[in-house]
């Protein structure tokens, strides 16, 4: 494989040159991008880009990230050869953080924004932190791994378990050390997206987004299902994703803060 050919370390596949739009697809605390692996290569026009954070899967031996803040500077530009055609931006619960920590990001440099942050399962920025994770006890580590790991598709290994206490650990103190004090206005549209099961981030509390982007450009979607649901793409998600990246508002212009 040429260095053409391969991938960014910040992304498990290299996306194809003649995509038309791609969607970049965060992962979940405690585990990597694999963990998107029953999602299709495309949704509409747009190809699915799975973002690899540092510490897990194939960048298991690099340090953690830290903090949120940290992170956004290199993610941006690990991303950022692929960010040269319309995309988006999906993140569930607290892989919502990093799609809004790079999206702040792209403003700060003002550089093009994605034409739409996905938001599913989590608190506006200054709402937080909020979460069950936030409150699990070093005992009840593995057994939230287990779980994930389980509705995944998988079946837990001790060692696995072991790695992914490690990382969890990590990723939850990154989640409680992100604390935004204000909202901060985006040229960008906003889709929320609630669950009606879902009892660790309940759709209830998602109404604080609506100050990050300009009147009229949030979208509020309430889906059936739990809180590790989407997972398994479902129909009813992919249909919002599809209708929201097809009927974009961005006028593709470098986005600031306002």
């Amino acid at each position: 494989m040429t260095s053409a050919q391969r991938p960014s370390k910040w992304l498990l596949r290299r996306p194809k040159d003649d995509s038309p739009a791609r969607i970049f697809l965060f992962p979940y605390a405690g585990v990597g991008a694999s963990m998107y692996a029953r999602w299709p290569r495309y949704i509409g026009g747009a190809e699915v880009c799975l973002v690899q954070l540092p510490a897990r899967e194939n960048r298991l031996r690099e340090p953690h990230f830290g903090t949120y803040d940290a992170l956004a500077g290199p993610l941006l530009e690990g991303l950022e050869p692929y960010l040269d055609r319309p995309f988006t931006f999906f993140g569930h619960c607290s892989g919502v953080l990093p799609a809004f920590a790079v999206t702040v990001e792209l403003a700060r440099r003002e550089r093009r924004l994605p034409d739409r942050l996905f938001v599913s399962s989590q608190v506006a920025p200054h709402d937080g932190p909020y979460g069950r994770l936030l409150e699990l006890t070093e005992d009840e580590l593995p057994q939230e791994i287990e779980a994930m790991t389980r509705a995944m598709g998988g079946e837990p290994h001790p060692d696995l378990v072991e790695l992914g206490v490690q990382l969890l650990a990590a990723d939850i103190e990154a989640n409680r050390r992100y604390r935004p004090t204000e909202p901060v206005r985006l040229a960008t549209g906003i889709t929320t997206i609630g669950w009606r099961e879902d009892t660790v981030i309940p759709a209830r509390l998602m109404g604080g987004w609506h100050p990050y982007a300009d009147e009229g450009r949030v979208r509020e979607v309430l889906l059936d299902g739990a809180h590790y649901d989407f997972l398994g793409a479902p129909n009813a998600l992919l249909t919002e994703l599809a209708h929201d990246m097809e009927n974009k508002e961005a006028d593709w212009t470098a986005g600031s803060y306002r």
